[in-house]
């Protein structure tokens, strides 16, 4: 069987969440079937840390596609025509995005569609193409794979699509993501805080991830509780490019609040593991991979009360409405000062992290791209 994959996010100096979603799955299913031929679709050179196997066939596709226009051209023209030339049997697209010209069976994977219930949370071309295009993937699509039961029900009611064309399959994490001990976490602590405790978040700065109400409710938290001595860390980068100085920050925490900017995985999984609390008040999420890289950590979870949050973490976090700042600092109050709570939460969520695994993830995606190709 010959399998093209849209590897268009393997980008070594820039990993996002589409790129690891990608490398976990993709390494995986060419290392687990090396009697197959993989074809994998960059549209930039390549790192040779890619190319998983010797039965990775590499193929460079032009133009780089990071614009609605180039998107357009690159898979309506460009992988069109790669299929044919190189007759894939299946086309994978991790990212969602399909060649609706193309009459090779496709495979969509759709993280969730936040762009039809939040347009304004993207710029508007981005939205405008996402809006318009999305749901001729979903017809497209031979097989729609998402990360989540949610996601599911909302692709199947937004697009009217039959559900039994749509499965769920749950993300992993990284095992980077490990509890740390008292020493370590002192370690970590004195490199980014000054030896403080501090509250965490992990994300793109992107509006759903509803940094403006978190860094509210911080303020709150430390008007309430004036003895705390925790400091707020952020990490990860503006999604759409511009600044994070965009973000309204008053002068009593300005001191109090610390970006990082993007951080090697090694690093992050340190910083996860030595937080009080990790805050996840997203108001709209797919999945949410950060919360499972909590709990495999056994840091307690603040999470937005909305979407697919509740499903990922269960019982292992606290809730609260990511639109209500007086809830946010209510419940951030509660978790830092009950070391009972925290304790127990700890405990849990590195219990329920082994549901979530990469090689599980692999294994049904393999299953189903074997499923469709023999029909």
């Amino acid at each position: 069987m010959r399998i093209a994959i849209n590897t268009r996010f393997l980008i070594s100096s820039k990993m996002e969440g589409f790129g690891w979603y990608t490398l976990e799955i993709v390494k995986r299913i060419v290392e687990n079937n090396p009697e197959h031929e993989f074809l994998l679709f960059f549209d930039r050179k390549y790192d040779k840390k890619f190319i998983f196997g010797e039965n990775v066939k590499p193929i460079i596709l032009s133009p780089q596609a990071r614009h609605p226009f180039l998107f357009y051209i690159w898979f309506e023209f460009s992988i069109r025509n790669a299929l044919k030339k190189y007759n894939a049997d299946i086309f994978l697209s991790p990212d969602g995005y399909l060649s609706l010209r193309s009459t090779v069976k496709q495979i969509s994977v759709i993280h969730d569609i936040n762009f039809e219930h939040n347009p304004k949370d993207l710029p508007w071309l981005m939205q405008k193409y996402l809006r318009f295009f999305f749901p001729k993937f979903a017809r497209k699509a031979e097989h729609i794979l998402t990360v989540s039961e949610y996601s599911k029900k909302d692709i199947c009611s937004i697009y009217n699509i039959n559900k039994s064309k749509v499965t769920a399959i749950w993300n992993g994490a990284s095992n980077h993501f490990k509890p740390l001990s008292e020493e370590e976490k002192q370690i970590v602590r004195s490199e980014y805080t000054n030896g403080h405790p501090y509250f965490l978040f992990v994300g793109a700065i992107h509006p759903r991830k509803n940094l403006e109400r978190l860094i509210s409710a911080f303020e709150k938290f430390k008007k309430i509780n004036l003895k705390s001595k925790h400091k707020l860390i952020i990490v990860g980068t503006n999604l759409f490019g511009g600044s994070q100085k965009k973000i309204s920050i008053s002068q009593f925490i300005k001191d109090e609040i610390i970006f990082t900017g993007h951080l090697p995985l090694s690093k992050l999984a340190r910083v996860m593991g030595s937080a009080t609390i990790f805050t996840y008040v997203s108001y709209f999420e797919g999945f949410g991979i950060p919360l499972v890289e909590a709990m495999k950590c056994g840091t307690p979870i603040l999470s937005g009360d909305r979407t697919s949050l509740p499903e990922v973490a269960d019982d292992c976090a606290i809730y609260c409405d990511p639109f209500d700042i007086n809830d946010i600092s209510e419940k951030l109050t509660r978790l830092a000062n009950n070391s009972k709570l925290q304790k127990e939460l700890s405990q849990k969520g590195i219990k329920r992290s082994e549901l979530f695994s990469w090689n599980k993830t692999a294994n049904k995606i393999w299953n189903i791209i074997c499923s469709i190709t023999k029909e």
